[in-house]
């Protein structure tokens, strides 16, 4: 799929040098910080070295104080308290967290919902659940924010209800306690904190009032980092300080659940945001999606290695299940829309069929739009209904364009990036139709090619102070790491090298794209490898001159580390 090629302005050779002078630091590393505009010593100190000490005042949040006191009355008055969250990723870390930190001081139940029987968001089952066990108190973690009729329901029965969530709210919020820093009137000075993230403000509040150690609270920014890498929020302002740190106390002093997790991917520590979302986070997902969230929970809350490793291995079994499904379901996919005679005309993706597995097609959809940039939503049966998940491109809200088609739909919710729906079966073909409507309308051109941002434009001796060799890990790779984390906000950044050509190139597992770089001017080689880029095999073998954009990574083989790019696109020189 054609790429579009953004390559940053370069900033100014004055501010450069000014870095330069300033700093001590090279000419890449100063024109990356510029472009971020990280050009004082302060913001430069505050991006690298964040603290912990620069976290917003949880009480900014509105219903705080409300949710604080009816916490604290419930551990006061020793009323049994049942932790609700949702099956992914970001609810199993909350509910992980807040069960944790509460289980010390109250007595506490958790809860999951299936993903097939009850669906996504807080279930009139788990509030059934609640009251047998005695609870008056019901926190929702990474949902909730628009179950009106449900938290009606719990406010019938006696039973009290706090919301911690970060989606969008509907029209009406829920006559509870919320917290939700999107909500209408929330003067909370950020507002993209995950499910996990708004779970931890709530107990930073309590801790803060009940005047708590405050650091056993910190040995938890774990759960908080997982959750921000997997729900793919932006990693700046406040999920950064959170991420940067939970990080460094994974590495530093791994729970047993995520120790056994690595163990059975064969990685190693230490673990940066990359590692999370691309080996943590889709074994923790697998559980919810093909058995139970609550095994997930279970794994993140052992405490013996044995214990660990046992669920970790069944875990992984569920992932091995996924990726089988996964496949099998995107193929399908892909041949029911190279047989759609309209696709074409279309600016959308929605497919549909019956027999789908419920728990990969948000999965799917983002592996639609890999072959077909487009917003996609894939759908599957679930107890007489259609139901599915969206996925979007950069820069068009797939959330608002789902809301436009609401009268169609049973229940739908997330945000701009991602979202859940289940429409009446009927109303399919009606939904497809308003929904690309609205694509049509409102998607602008530039949204329909994916872009591929590009920092700098360098030649491949830029890369190396005097005296390194292609064959080390340069210096400048090690300034990169400190750049860490990577993600939304802040991604990591894209080299552009021109007029290159290839050298031992050869295909790996039929899909990926190993070969050397050799840089025109100095005729410096970088080993690169292109996964799933089979179809550039014939450009860079033919000896045409291409140019190549690729992030810079490590590689250790036989105990020795050296310098590998990953290549993100190429395309013939021009």
């Amino acid at each position: 799929m054609q790429k579009h090629w953004f390559i940053k302005q370069m900033p100014s050779s004055e501010k450069i040098q000014a870095m330069i002078n300033d700093l001590k630091v090279s000419p890449i590393m100063a024109s990356l910080l510029t472009q971020r505009n990280l050009t004082t010593l302060p913001q430069i100190r505050s991006f690298f070295t964040p603290e912990i000490t620069d976290l917003h005042d949880p009480l900014l949040m509105l219903n705080m104080s409300r949710a604080v006191e009816r916490l604290d009355r419930a551990i006061e008055t020793k009323e049994r308290i049942l932790i609700f969250g949702d099956y992914d990723v970001d609810g199993t870390t909350s509910v992980a967290l807040v069960y944790s930190v509460l289980k010390d001081f109250a007595s506490v139940d958790f809860y999951i919902p299936d993903r097939y029987e009850e669906g996504y968001g807080l279930s009139y089952k788990g509030i059934d659940t609640a009251l047998e066990k005695g609870c008056k108190l019901l926190i929702a973690l990474d949902c909730g924010i628009k179950e009106v009729e449900k938290v009606k329901y719990a406010n019938e029965k006696g039973l009290d209800i706090i919301i911690c969530d970060h989606h969008n709210p509907g029209s009406e919020i829920p006559d509870c306690i919320v917290l939700d820093p999107k909500q209408a009137g929330c003067e909370y000075p950020f507002k993209e904190l995950c499910g996990c993230g708004v779970g931890f403000k709530l107990l930073q509040a309590w801790f803060s009032k009940t005047g708590k150690d405050i650091e056993k609270l910190y040995n938890y920014l774990d759960l908080v980092a997982i959750a921000i890498g997997a729900d793919i929020v932006p990693v700046t302002g406040e999920n950064r300080i959170l991420c940067k740190h939970g990080i460094q106390r994974m590495n530093e002093n791994p729970r047993a659940g995520i120790l056994a997790l690595v163990e059975q991917a064969q990685r190693s520590f230490p673990l940066d945001l990359s590692n999370v979302v691309f080996t943590i986070a889709p074994r923790i997902n697998a559980a919810g999606r093909l058995k139970s969230g609550s095994r997930a929970v279970e794994l993140l809350l052992a405490e013996s290695k044995e214990e660990a490793k046992k669920i970790a291995l069944e875990i992984d079994e569920y992932n091995s299940e996924r990726r089988i499904l996964d496949a099998q379901t995107t193929l399908e996919a892909l041949e029911i829309i190279a047989q759609d005679e309209l696709f074409s005309n279309r600016k959308s993706t929605v497919v549909f069929q019956s027999d789908w597995h419920k728990g990969v097609v948000g999965i799917v959809a983002s592996r639609l739009i890999e072959h077909h940039y487009r917003p996609t939503i894939v759908l599957t049966e679930s107890k007489g209904e259609a139901t599915g998940s969206a996925r979007s491109v950069s820069g068009f809200n797939v959330y608002e364009a789902i809301t436009s088609c609401e009268h169609l739909l049973t229940q739908y919710g997330g945000h701009q990036h991602a979202a859940g729906l289940t429409l009446p079966l009927e109303n399919i073909t009606l939904f497809r139709e308003h929904f690309d409507a609205y694509v049509q309308e409102n998607i602008q051109p530039l949204d329909e090619v994916e872009d591929l941002v590009i920092d700098l434009e360098i030649a491949a001796s830029n890369l190396f102070l005097s005296g390194e060799s292609a064959h080390q890990v340069p210096r400048i790779y090690r300034m990169l790491e400190q750049m860490e984390p990577f993600g939304p906000g802040n991604d990591k950044p894209v080299f552009c090298i021109r007029n290159a050509y290839a050298s031992k190139q050869r295909i790996l597992k039929e899909a990926h794209l190993k070969f050397d770089l050799v840089d025109p001017l100095s005729g410096i080689e970088l080993s690169a490898i292109g996964f799933n880029m089979a179809d550039k095999a014939d450009l860079i073998a033919s000896g045409c001159a291409f140019d190549c954009a690729f992030t810079l990574e490590s590689n250790t083989w036989q105990n020795r580390t050296t310098l590998q790019i990953q290549v993100r696109d190429i395309r013939e020189t021009l």
